[in-house]
């Protein structure tokens, strides 16, 4: 028994670490430049709307496909956009950004999250009914909104500022989107690490170490923050799809992840303004769509398995 549940496990761990070695190949694929350009970015109006090479196409899409082949001009998975831009190349670099700022989005918010509620559950009393109650006051406000200010707000400082490069003004909008995301995200994470905290100081363990004389900052490093360390990581985890999904609404509404830069939001955005009643080009928005779908989906699942790995009260 022991041994079928190492090889399964050891079948799954190779199955993800293929998984994460084919996205990071395609990814540099993505990026690759052959000199015209980074392929994400290589434009072709010739092969502008094109649909995936294996859907059934009209018979002009058909000659124009033929005639692209002629040429020497390859044919896409994904098909193409309104600039002749392959959607596949697009849809992984968008999604090296989208979970980028979710992961980073996510580690910010975790760690403001542990510091506040760690504070607030050693220090208890009257500043830790001062800290919940802010917590209390700011989960009444509605979450997006703040978000929106706070990127609105950057993108005004930024574009007032003349004298900063095209690039430079790129990575401000982005740290600005993953700060906001993440300011905003650490209100249930500070709430379970208070609880956490305020039931492992009651333990005995905690009052030999002040016996004995450790030190607070021994103690935490030591006692608390390991015991700690699980559900951290767990809620992380939970934190990350929700990051994302909040910088795909925002990059859709056009206040995220601006061009050049794709992401999965400013995709589905693109793909949203191609369905009209003449002529339907689903897959400019089906496939990030389906990305963002598949991903909230696979991070949903490995954060409540972990949650059941690690919270004692879950049944394996």
């Amino acid at each position: 028994m022991a041994q079928s549940k190492e090889r399964t496990k050891t079948k799954r761990l190779l199955v993800v670490a293929v998984v994460f070695f084919v996205f990071v190949g395609a990814f540099f694929w993505a990026i690759s430049d052959n000199g015209s350009g980074r392929r994400f970015e290589r434009t072709n109006v010739m092969a502008a709307l094109m649909p995936p090479f294996w859907w059934i196409h009209s018979q002009d899409q058909k000659e124009q496909q033929e005639k692209l082949y002629v040429e020497g001009i390859s044919q896409t998975f994904f098909g193409t956009d309104q600039l002749g831009r392959d959607v596949f190349a697009r849809c992984i670099v968008g999604g090296a950004i989208s979970v980028s700022v979710g992961l980073f989005a996510a580690c910010i918010a975790v760690f403001v999250g542990t510091l506040w509620g760690t504070i607030a559950g050693i220090r208890g009393g009257k500043i830790d009914a001062a800290m919940m109650r802010t917590v209390d006051i700011l989960y009444g406000l509605p979450s997006i909104m703040l978000v929106v200010l706070i990127t609105v707000a950057a993108n005004s400082l930024v574009n007032t500022l003349a004298t900063i490069s095209p690039v430079m003004q790129e990575f401000i909008n982005v740290v600005a989107l993953l700060a906001a995301i993440g300011v905003v995200s650490w209100l249930t994470v500070s709430r379970v690490i208070r609880g956490q905290v305020r039931s492992l100081v009651t333990r005995p363990a905690m009052d030999a170490c002040r016996v004995i004389g450790v030190g607070p900052i021994r103690t935490y490093t030591h006692h608390l923050l390991p015991a700690l360390f699980g559900t951290i990581i767990v809620y992380a985890t939970l934190t990350v799809p929700a990051a994302i999904l909040s910088e795909a609404f925002l990059s859709f509404l056009g206040i995220g992840i601006r061009e050049p830069l794709p992401s999965w939001g400013t995709l589905a955005a693109d793909g949203l303004g191609q369905l009209n009643p003449v002529q339907v080009r689903w897959w400019l928005l089906l496939w990030p769509c389906l990305c963002i779908a598949i991903t909230l989906i696979a991070m949903n699942w490995f954060g409540q398995k972990l949650q059941q790995r690690v919270d004692p009260r879950h049944v394996v």
